[in-house]
């Protein structure tokens, strides 16, 4: 009788201990859904809305266009909104060059954007993007932002030399999520104070490795697959995400010339 009041009082006990264990199991399993929520589809919303908040800032300040060498006005009407889709992962790309060996963006191109770092708007009709330009590339202060930040010493919009951009491929705006997408042709617009400079895609490098410091040189090649890239001096614009997605193991690289 008493062995088997025993025999109940222990299973009671592994019953409470099992029912404690699913209780638990479900509550983490709710606060790691939560996370994933915030971090693919509200930290896209947030940085998305900031990111078009300050186009719209950066146009108003500007005002009326003017032509620029290389490019042509800006078009009139609204902007398309910058494309955020859900998903998670990694951002950037290659560690920049040092700023002594390339030119450094015109000083009144960086001081467009003082008011809150990005002094450019980045434009590319395939994808539907318009994201601004910032300096630097700094997780927290630019690409969390959803912005689009230039590598430091690398030259400024429309100048001799290598325009290099990274953005974010997952989360917090995702900018350049389908970059992947672009192909020989396609435009790539960089307006600053209403002056329009038109890069036109040339070549992309599919994968590479993050420290492969030559796809944002002034004359950009890839020096862990040197076949891809450039051999002559000109303008160029760089853009830098992660790949595959919802990884930062490699990069993707884009690479486009200024229209004449």
């Amino acid at each position: 009788m008493v062995q088997g009041r025993g025999r109940r009082a222990r299973r009671a006990g592994l019953v409470g201990v099992l029912w404690a264990t699913a209780e638990l199991t479900v509550t983490v399993g709710v606060v790691v859904l939560l996370l994933v929520v915030h971090q693919v589809w509200w930290t896209n919303r947030q940085a998305a809305a900031v990111a078009q908040e300050q186009v719209r800032s950066l146009e108003q300040s500007w005002g009326r266009p003017e032509r620029a060498p290389g490019g042509e006005p800006p078009a009139s009407g609204p902007s398309p909104s910058v494309s955020a889709s859900a998903s998670a992962g990694g951002s950037a790309a290659p560690a920049a060059p040092a700023a002594s060996s390339v030119p450094a963006p015109r000083p009144s191109e960086r001081a467009a954007g003082a008011q809150a770092g990005a002094y450019a708007v980045l434009r590319i009709p395939r994808l539907g993007l318009v994201v601004p330009v910032a300096q630097g590339i700094d997780k927290r202060a630019v690409l969390d932002k959803g912005y689009v930040g230039q590598y430091p010493g690398t030259a400024g919009p429309g100048a001799q030399g290598n325009f290099a951009l990274a953005g974010h491929r997952n989360t917090h705006g995702e900018p350049f999520r389908y970059v992947n997408r672009l192909r020989a042709g396609d435009e790539l617009i960089v307006d600053v104070r209403g002056r329009r400079y038109t890069y036109v895609v040339g070549r992309i490098l599919s994968e590479t490795t993050e420290r492969d410091t030559g796809v944002i040189a002034p004359v950009p090649r890839s020096v862990v697959k040197p076949e891809h890239g450039y051999s002559e001096p000109g303008s160029y614009i760089t853009l830098t995400t992660c790949t595959p997605e919802y990884s930062s193991k490699y990069r993707l690289v884009v690479w486009g010339t200024l229209r004449p």
